[in-house]
């Protein structure tokens, strides 16, 4: 059986990436700090091990958004690609719409919905949780 492999990059095409492996903790984040990084009422993430996951062209800016966590964003185009945390080191989150084919992979859930800006209707049928969907 062939290894999943997924590709993605910014919008410039400067900074690429490839993803390898199951990805996990497919989400909507609507956290301030989600919405404020990326400028959308929310964030579709997934989740990989960390040493699936490579930069294959450019180099990937990085931006310590709090004491531990690390958001890593294209400096040319400023698209934002991961999210690091140090209390989960061996992962590291990738946004799903910067995948080349952001259809690979859906959100299951929304977390940090207590967040999202009041105007924002969660609608779809997912499951909703107030702050995260597992401990960090």
């Amino acid at each position: 059986m062939p290894a999943l492999s997924y590709r993605g990059g910014c919008m410039c095409g400067r900074v690429r990436y490839e993803a390898r492996g199951e990805a996990s903790n497919l989400c909507f984040c609507h956290c301030e700090s989600c919405r404020r990084a990326i400028g959308a009422p929310m964030v579709p993430w997934g989740t990989f091990a960390a040493e699936n996951f490579s930069i294959v062209r450019g180099q990937l800016a990085e931006y310590h958004s709090s004491p531990s966590v690390t958001r890593g964003f294209c400096a040319d185009c400023g698209t934002s690609l991961t999210y690091r945390r140090e209390e989960r080191d061996g992962e590291i989150d990738v946004t799903l719409s910067s995948l080349d084919d952001p259809g690979l992979l859906t959100p299951q859930v929304h977390i940090w919905v207590e967040d999202k800006p009041a105007w924002m209707i969660v609608a779809d049928g997912r499951p909703q949780f107030a702050t995260s969907a597992k401990p960090p």
